[in-house]
């Protein structure tokens, strides 16, 4: 069971995360989607799929948007085809935006009355220095609350983790408050992840609390355009590293060698005995090589996380 695997920290977590269709799309090529991507998923040993809730960030930088933003299909029906085509549980993912407290009750109902959606990461909005209806940290209480029983988990983004503004107190606050799980952005910096999870053991210690899961995300990347769209999510990728990946014969082949070091790199710390640590791979790009590679990735980290458990 994914809650189980989710929630006891001496279980592997393996997920697999995807973008619904385009809002519009016809519901048959909806449908032709999730099981194209079913039958990808089948040989792969995932516990559960994640599906992500885009969002127009243009308000959060200033740089312009490298792809054109579209909205999608509603995230819980996709989610509920996939579980049903996948045989895997699903995660849905939602930003709050600018739903009030009743908006955002009638939308958990019919998450759990409709879709059947049963596990949930709450996002927050992309622009800050903004008064919205619903504070992030309600939000997360009420989910955690209602009667349909939701397993409610958070983002984790170790690039904001600073001085100034430490994301590992906002872990620690957000599991007070109800995530029982947390699922990164994309890692292409190991040693932001590893200062983040370092200082989220640490508090969680001086706390007394147990620390949530961590599920960190990767991505496979071979193409310039791509790239330029993980560093506009506000993924970092060091320069050398992006050269190195950009240069080399077979860039997605380098990517994919990229993200097994980072993710031992991360493993190969003191906290890794505290926090329970999951994997998330991310198919970010429509593009088939691309695509095929993120399978690729799958196998490559599920061989990483049985050595470090040896």
């Amino acid at each position: 069971m994914l809650k189980d695997s989710l929630l006891d920290p001496a279980s592997a977590v393996l997920l697999y995360g995807t973008t619904p269709p385009r809002a519009g799309t016809d519901e048959a090529v909806v449908r032709q989607a999730a099981e194209k991507l079913a039958l990808r998923l089948a040989p792969l040993p995932i516990d559960g799929v994640v599906v992500y809730d885009i969002q127009d960030e243009s308000g959060r930088i200033g740089a312009p948007r490298p792809f054109t933003f579209a909205g999608t299909v509603d995230p819980r029906s996709y989610s509920s085809l996939l579980a049903a085509r996948t045989g895997k549980p699903a995660i849905t993912y939602k930003c709050v935006g600018d739903l009030g407290e009743s908006a955002w009750q009638a939308w958990l109902d019919a998450a759990a009355r409709d879709h059947g959606v049963g596990f949930l990461s709450i996002v927050g909005r992309p622009t800050s220095g903004v008064r919205y209806p619903l504070s992030l940290s309600r939000a997360i209480r009420l989910a955690a609350a209602h009667p349909a029983g939701f397993t409610v988990g958070g983002v984790a983004i170790a690039e904001r983790h600073t001085a100034e503004r430490s994301e590992a107190a906002r872990l620690l606050a957000k599991g007070i408050e109800g995530c029982g799980y947390f699922i990164s952005q994309t890692v292409y910096h190991a040693e932001a992840s590893v200062r983040l999870l370092a200082d989220y053991a640490r508090d969680c210690r001086g706390a007394g609390v147990k620390p949530r899961r961590i599920v960190l995300s990767f991505s496979p990347v071979g193409r310039e355009k791509t790239m330029a769209f993980l560093n506009w999510l506000g993924v970092r990728i060091p320069t050398d590293t992006a050269q190195a990946i950009l240069g080399a014969a077979s860039p997605l082949s380098k990517s994919i060698g990229v993200c097994r070091d980072n993710l031992r790199r991360i493993l190969d710390q003191p906290y890794a005995r505290d926090i329970p640590l999951g994997i998330n791979v991310e198919s970010v790009s429509i593009n088939k090589d691309e695509i095929d590679a993120s399978v690729d990735l799958v196998h490559a980290l599920n061989a990483v996380l049985a050595e470090a458990a040896r």
